[in-house]
């Protein structure tokens, strides 16, 4: 959940580098949260017809998340070296999508790069480096 917090802060900060793990936990925490809303809308919906306080609170945070995670998808690109630009690949009907999944899947470039310090030397420098829960 550290990881979905810290992309929030960056709410649209899209400059800088992302490691894989930022990513992914924010896509995973969204994807829990929006399963969530959608859960509670279907209950609504069975409970009583169709509310409109479900559906409000759906599409205030589907609405509310685009910004995050175009931040956070421009920046695990950056961190593989790769201007955020390509995020308009996803526009191309699903082979868009396999590529962007692709370029999101891969390892940091080394080093610093155009976007700057690589996010897993300041990291590993840390405390919590090599610990167990370091899955990335």
């Amino acid at each position: 959940m550290s990881w979905y917090l810290q992309a929030m802060k960056k709410y649209a900060d899209f400059g800088g580098r992302a490691r894989r793990k930022e990513y992914w936990m924010y896509v995973l925490f969204n994807g829990i949260i929006g399963f969530a809303l959608t859960a509670l809308l279907l209950i609504e919906v069975a409970a009583r017809g169709p509310g409109i306080f479900s559906v409000i609170l759906l599409y205030l945070y589907f609405f509310g998340q685009i910004i995050p995670s175009l931040a956070v998808s421009t920046r695990r690109l950056h961190d593989t070296d790769r201007s955020g630009w390509y995020n308009l690949i996803g526009l191309v009907p699903l082979f868009g999508n396999i590529v962007l999944i692709f370029f999101h899947c891969q390892d940091s470039a080394p080093g610093a790069n155009r976007f700057g310090a690589n996010p897993k030397v300041r990291y590993a420098n840390s405390r919590y480096a090599n610990s167990r829960y370091d899955m990335d």
